[in-house]
């Protein structure tokens, strides 16, 4: 009984965190239009301004819907989050790299694949090491 609660709430924890990354997919792509259409800053800074404002927005979805964390260390517990959120870019870029230039994949089916993996790696070491 106490292990199929646990993997219903489980579940239902890694479908609102898709949702949230989802949402972050929405405000990075925004704000970093924003940047580079409206203010004419440059690609990868406004990239990197767009990931940063999506990763925050995320920590803090996260932190008050997916897992009601009452954490009172907010710095240090988003200082976790953004981390594994960096070291999580470093294995997308490195699968799709390796999908891509390695094997010749298609860009976007490697994409999908890169992002599939990375939204799991994501949520587990959040459950265990940021939001426990």
């Amino acid at each position: 009984m106490l292990l199929s609660f646990f993997n219903k709430t489980l579940i239902y924890k890694f479908v609102k965190f898709g949702i949230v990354g989802f949402s972050g997919v929405l405000v990075d792509f925004g704000f970093t239009f924003l940047c580079k259409e409206i203010f004419k800053i440059p690609k990868y800074v406004a990239n990197a301004i767009g990931f940063t404002i999506a990763a925050s927005s995320n920590y803090f979805l996260n932190r008050i819907w997916t897992f009601h964390s009452h954490n009172p260390e907010v710095a240090v517990e988003y200082s976790k989050f953004i981390c594994i959120s960096l070291i999580g870019l470093g294995i997308n870029t490195l699968i799709l790299w390796t999908l891509v230039s390695r094997y010749k994949k298609n860009f976007y089916l490697s994409k999908l694949f890169a992002i599939a993996i990375v939204t799991v790696w994501n949520f587990f070491i959040n459950t265990i090491f940021t939001f426990t």
